[in-house]
């Protein structure tokens, strides 16, 4: 199973925010999205950073009140891992469970084309144990 398969299920939209925007408007936007994480993106859509609740946390627990007027240049991820449509899924669950993070945009041909979360590959996997179950189910039951 791969990337495509999660985004052909999910969707491909990404939110994304500019890199000038400040804390208080990227929890607004996870608040109304109810996502995770914002892809922070710059001149032609060019992927400068990702910004997560995490990284907000630790910026709050750092800064206090005061981390709400910066500006997400000073509290995004910058070096940030991404993946490609044919990519496996076992492939991305290990690079996020060694990344010891939980959202991976995606990327075709250096365009972002989707992201995945941590709970897109559980949700995957589980329909996939699921499926993989009630085959082996009917093939007992017709033996």
């Amino acid at each position: 199973m791969t990337v495509q398969t999660i985004l052909s299920q999910k969707g491909s939209e990404v939110v994304s925010i500019a890199p000038t925007a400040k804390v208080a408007d990227a929890i607004k936007m996870l608040c109304e999205r109810k996502i995770g994480a914002l892809v922070v993106t710059g001149a032609g859509g060019r992927i400068t950073g990702i910004v997560s609740e995490r990284d907000i946390v630790r910026t709050f627990g750092a800064h206090g009140a005061a981390a709400l007027d910066m500006p997400l240049t000073d509290v995004m991820t910058r070096k940030v891992v991404t993946c490609e449509p044919n990519d496996k899924m076992s492939e991305i669950m290990e690079l996020m469970t060694t990344g010891k993070f939980r959202h991976l945009p995606v990327l075709q041909d250096d365009r972002l084309v989707g992201i995945v979360s941590i709970g897109d590959v559980v949700k995957m996997r589980l329909a996939q144990l699921e499926h993989e179950q009630d085959a082996l189910r009917d093939y007992i039951q017709t033996a």
